[in-house]
């Protein structure tokens, strides 16, 4: 009797929303698997794009991972780890963005019969952590290195790792065009790692193959004042100047008093003023400079001065392009016009001022110290142009990450379906679930060849069943064959020059694990109900609102005294 009236104990507040147990990690595995398909369709070469339309009316169609998953508006907190790990693969690697949220969620997938039938899910975690140290041992097995190569070859296979990554967006159809760009581009800044130095300038108009690298800097003209047209819009190896200086006359603040004796004595103070700009500008031609460029405003007064004696200049330069103007120049930027000698200026073997579209934009090629590059974007629609940008820069990443971590592995599915088959082979050695456990992990990763497919309209069963067969091939010949996106059958993925680095595949498999262990290991979810008191702020406004409304509204009308 006494047990039964012990008194309740009350924990959390009222209101608190708990779940546990197993549906708990059931609807937490559904909701993950319910994010995977809003990007399942947008993998591979013949991936379809997504139009994503915010509460702001602004419209972006993408067919990147990482930008649809950051544009949705995911709000529930399992399904947000994707997310997450969609944004680390994107800036670790810059792709395989669609491939790591795939994985995980088939990881998932393929977990959730076990959790129905009762299996611990820390026993999961151990076998899927071992499956995925066995992976990505076999991929560096399986590596390819491209070291040791001259120049032109290993130019012509980054140009192949670029095209992969390219197939697969909007531009593919123009890859070729665009992966000798985006090696350019790397090449030229080096060892550079500062990702800022390539620009890309984007101007609408044209088609895509008017696009252009320039092996330097390109920005758009910027606003200039009367005189600006005389100045010459051409040098050859000209000496170049950049400020962070205003060249403009400055008046008087308002209000400012100023006691004279002698009203002589007020035109000394405003010949004073025109001096001051005068002396700074008869610093900046002095010192040789052809081509002044500042960050701050250079005025009328200034850009009549500089072209009356044949020196280009402009103002209002925004600093990202002129830290890269600098480091491609050799030039420094200066706070100060005076004692300006030759070390700090920059030189560059043509500048010019070029229209592009209905642009004209200040270019300088040649540069000496020549650690930075521009791409300038042709295309249609506003649209394509920033899906462009944003395959461009997949393509740099992955350019990047081959020129660093020079292995590569074959694509279209090949790896995928090679680790599958390896794991399986390892999992008959091992006694108990565990054996069950590394299969459906190797059953998960079929779904990237399969996705491939069935985006492409052809059938996956018939496609993968030739895969198998050819993997299981015992003299390993069969290992670089993936899908053949052309045909509808299967190639060698590897003489077809289908190839991604290393590091894109390690990374996603490994992020993809993280990401299954950790839901994996959720048993429950409390939801904090909201405070009472902000409950009470936003009734509270809702209704002030609506009685201010109401008020204005009633004096508006004109109410009858």
């Amino acid at each position: 009797m006494a047990a039964m009236l012990q008194p309740q104990i009350i924990l959390l507040k009222e209101g608190t929303d708990t779940s546990q147990g197993k549906p708990q990690l059931v609807s937490n595995i559904n909701a993950c698997t319910a994010v995977a398909d809003v990007v399942r369709t947008t993998l591979g070469p013949r991936g379809m794009d997504k139009l994503i339309h915010d509460d702001k009316g602004t419209v972006t169609i993408s067919n990147d991972g990482a930008t649809i998953m950051k544009l949705l508006d995911i709000v529930h907190p399992a399904a947000k780890i994707l997310v997450d790990i969609a944004k680390s693969q994107d800036s670790e690697v810059g792709d395989g963005t669609t491939t790591v949220v795939l994985l995980a969620a088939e990881f998932l997938r393929e977990a959730k019969p076990f959790i129905e039938d009762g299996v611990h899910s820390q026993n999961l975690i151990r076998s899927y952590r071992t499956a995925c140290s066995l992976a990505i041992d076999k991929i560096k097995e399986l590596a390819v290195s491209i070291e040791g190569k001259s120049l032109e070859e290993k130019k012509s296979l980054l140009a192949k790792c670029a095209s992969t990554t390219l197939s697969s967006k909007l531009i593919g159809g123009e890859r070729e065009f665009f992966a000798s760009m985006v090696v350019d581009a790397v090449i030229a800044i080096g060892n550079d790692d500062r990702l800022s130095m390539i620009g890309i300038k984007k101007v609408p108009g044209g088609n895509m193959r008017d696009s252009f690298l320039v092996n330097g800097v390109a920005f758009k003209k910027t606003f200039s004042y009367a005189g600006f047209e005389q100045q010459p819009k051409k040098f050859l190896n000209p000496k170049i100047l950049l400020l962070n200086v205003e060249l403009e006359l400055k008046s008087e603040k308002e209000n400012a008093e100023i006691r004279l004796s002698d009203p002589a004595q007020y035109q000394s103070i405003v010949d004073a003023e025109w001096n001051i700009i005068y002396d700074k500008l008869d610093k900046c031609v002095n010192s040789g400079a052809k081509v002044v460029l500042s960050r701050l405003a250079i005025g009328d007064l200034a850009t009549q001065y500089f072209a009356d004696r044949d020196i280009f200049c402009a103002g209002r330069v925004t600093e990202e392009d002129l830290k890269r103007v600098a480091a491609a120049t050799g030039g420094t930027m200066q706070t100060s016009v005076n004692n300006i000698i030759d070390e700090i200026l920059g030189t560059c073997e043509v500048f010019e001022e070029r229209q592009v579209g209905n642009e004209r934009f200040n270019i300088f090629n040649g540069c000496p110290s020549g650690q930075t590059a521009t791409i300038v974007l042709r295309g249609g629609a506003d649209q394509f142009i920033e899906e462009a940008e944003r395959s461009l820069h997949d393509a740099i990443m992955i350019v990047r990450r081959a020129l660093k971590n020079s292995t590569v592995v074959a694509g279209g599915g090949a790896i995928d379906m090679e680790i599958s088959r390896y794991l399986r082979q390892h999992a008959r050695t091992i006694a108990g679930k565990s054996q069950l456990f590394i299969n459906s992990y190797a059953k998960a990763l079929e779904v990237i060849p399969r996705q491939l497919c069935d985006n492409a309209g052809f059938d996956a069963t018939d496609v993968l069943n030739k895969l198998r067969q050819k993997h299981a091939l015992p003299s390993g010949e069969g290992a670089p064959y993936g899908v053949d996106i052309t045909t509808g059958g299967i190639a060698d993925s590897f003489a077809n020059f289908v190839w991604e680095p290393a590091v894109v595949k390690i990374n996603a498999i490994n992020a993809a694990t993280e990401a299954a262990c950790l839901i994996l290991s959720v048993d429950e979810t409390v939801k904090n109900p909201k405070s009472e008191s902000a409950q009470g702020d936003a009734a509270a406004s809702a209704m002030g609102g609506r009685g201010r409304g109401g008020a204005f509204r009633g004096r508006g009308r004109g109410m009858r005294r």
